[in-house]
């Protein structure tokens, strides 16, 4: 009876001409990974807080994104910066396209905008999937967080929690990302731990805006990378 049901579950049952014929079943379709549409840099410009404005540090994710084969998409750099000598403030949120992203390895950030930033009760509740294990580098590694040495858990995003730049008149940016001495720039955790808070884009400040002050938070000058399309 055993091999029976065992042959049954492998086979299914045609009638066919009169006669009981066994077909094979065929297996379920794999449905293809998701392609990477976010990362974390896996190096920073190695220059602090100075990326060359957000330009540069759109072509930094560029240039990362095609380094591992994602070069087709559009990438920008997940920054916000208050408004300045006549320009409009930037925020990090409008400029990451719709969504849906997901990382190196196929699995899925957040579903779009209100979801990664939690903008309703519901979406804060349930929270997005940025995580240290999901959010990953764009050679697929994981990023150093609390525990780990060094850690480099402090991302750069110079944004508040909701994804847009600060309106307080200080400066929340190291200089729209072109100082490397003295200044501030706001930072997330990408491991969502420390800091007295478990955010992923609105953590603290960094002590200063040169390599080495970003070391010495956590850091290493690293910033979240998304597709925009």
């Amino acid at each position: 009876m055993r091999t029976i049901r065992t042959i049954v579950s492998a086979f299914s049952v045609a009638l066919i001409g009169g006669s009981l014929i066994a077909v094979a079943q065929q297996p379920a379709a794999q449905q293809p990974p998701q392609p990477m549409s976010f990362f974390v840099t896996s190096v920073g410009l190695g220059k602090g807080a100075d990326l060359g404005g957000i330009a540069g540090a759109d072509r930094h994710c560029q240039t990362l994104a095609a380094a591992a084969g994602g070069g087709s998409k559009t990438w920008h750099a997940y920054l916000s910066q208050a408004a300045a000598s006549g320009q409009p403030a930037v925020n990090a949120r409008d400029r990451i396209g719709a969504g849906p992203w997901y990382n190196s390895k196929g699995a899925r950030i957040a579903q779009n905008v209100a979801d990664l930033h939690g903008d309703t009760l519901e979406q804060a509740r349930r929270g997005n999937n940025l995580t240290k294990v999901t959010a990953l580098n764009e050679k697929g590694e994981t990023v150093n967080g609390v525990g780990d040495t060094p850690n480099r858990h402090d991302m750069l995003t110079g944004s508040q929690l909701d994804g847009t730049a600060f309106t307080d008149g200080q400066d929340h940016t190291c200089g729209n990302y072109s100082k490397s001495g003295e200044g501030t720039v706001q930072l997330g955790h990408h491991d969502r731990t420390g800091g007295g808070s478990t955010s992923w884009n609105s953590t603290h400040p960094s002590r200063g805006c040169s390599q080495e002050n970003l070391v010495a938070t956590g850091g290493a000058g690293l910033f979240y990378c998304f597709a925009t399309n």
